[in-house]
């Protein structure tokens, strides 16, 4: 069974920038669309990034243009690269596939300090 671990996560100062990884087992990601999920307390998970087999990337409107998605198929790891981060950004932030997921693992916390 695949298991997705993420890692990357921290405090930081807003404005800052954080790079998360997302390693697999397996060579999965170059078949499957792969996301970068986060919840906040108290909010449903929402999907920040998703990125393709073919490398073809989408973001959601409150990240978009502060938040890039890569992937490196040798080393089955995604990345969400995140810049201009703000207070809002802070959650513990998952990766899985998308649109179906499999069971999540344990997240990365990223806390954005004002």
């Amino acid at each position: 069974q695949v298991q997705l671990v993420e890692s990357g996560g921290g405090l930081v100062q807003a404005g800052g920038s954080l790079r998360l990884s997302c390693a697999a087992s397996g060579s999965i990601f170059s078949r499957y669309t792969m996301g970068w999920y986060r919840q906040a307390p108290g909010k449903q998970r929402e999907l920040v990034a998703r990125i393709t087999g073919g490398g073809n990337t989408v973001f959601a409107d409150s990240v978009k243009g502060r938040f890039t998605i890569s992937k490196n198929g040798p080393k089955d790891t995604v990345y969400l690269q995140m810049n201009s981060l703000k207070p809002d950004d802070s959650a513990v932030y998952y990766c899985n596939f998308w649109p179906s997921t499999i069971s999540w693992g344990q997240g990365t916390q990223v806390t954005v300090s004002s």
